[in-house]
């Protein structure tokens, strides 16, 4: 199974978005994780469908959308004709989890759906069969630079014996430190903010965090 490294935007210098988005890809990225916060769902508001239409033009990278927003139905279509490529939402949000899966899979676009840590990964089992990714996210959703959370690491593992083949992202404090645990749990996606956007060497940071998780995975 392929590992895939996702840096988060939200990590970067929001000042200068596109010319971010272009360095991490020149630095060997293979997504680009954009975090979409509304302010309700989630304390903090990050930036919408116009911010990721401009950034589309930037950047070839694999858009990866984060929609930790209370109403991902609403937004779906906006963000899917701005350029995201995988629109992942919360199965804790207000709308219907598998009306949601439909509207976004009717789009055209990947999908994928995650859990926050209080959630039992039961929530999500059922849709494993109608999406394209599982986000488990390994701290509290809304706020970057938190620490990696390892009693995550049984639901990785749950997930990824339900569905082996399913891609499995881990999002939250991964690090050079972290990223091998939670490539034994299962996971093959990684969200990586400051470990990433933080580095001196962003392009080596990259290669080490691809190099230490495909060791695990093989």
């Amino acid at each position: 199974m392929s590992v895939l490294i996702s840096p988060s935007l939200l990590a970067g210098d929001f000042s200068r978005m596109g010319e971010e988005a272009a360095r991490i890809e020149r630095c060997g990225a293979d997504w680009l994780h954009i975090d979409v916060m509304d302010g309700h769902f989630v304390p903090n508001i990050t930036l919408g469908a116009p911010v990721v239409k401009c950034l589309r033009k930037r950047t070839d990278l694999f858009f990866d959308v984060h929609l930790m927003i209370s109403h991902p139905l609403q937004y779906a279509e906006d963000f899917v004709k701005a350029g995201a490529q995988m629109l992942t939402f919360h199965v804790e949000c207000e709308d219907d989890t598998a009306e949601t899966i439909e509207a976004i899979r009717s789009l055209g676009c990947r999908v994928g759906l995650s859990l926050k840590p209080n959630t039992p990964v039961e929530t999500i089992l059922p849709f494993l069969p109608q999406v394209d990714m599982v986000l488990v996210m390994t701290v509290e959703p809304g706020f970057g630079g938190q620490s990696f959370m390892p009693d995550m690491m049984p639901k990785v593992s749950a997930v990824r014996k339900a569905a082996p083949d399913l891609l499995l992202q881990v999002d939250g404090g991964i690090s050079a430190k972290t990223i091998a645990q939670a490539a034994e749990s299962g996971a093959n996606v990684f969200v990586a903010g400051s470990a990433v956007f933080g580095a001196a060497d962003p392009k080596a940071a990259i290669e080490e965090l691809k190099t230490l998780a495909q060791s695990v995975i093989g």
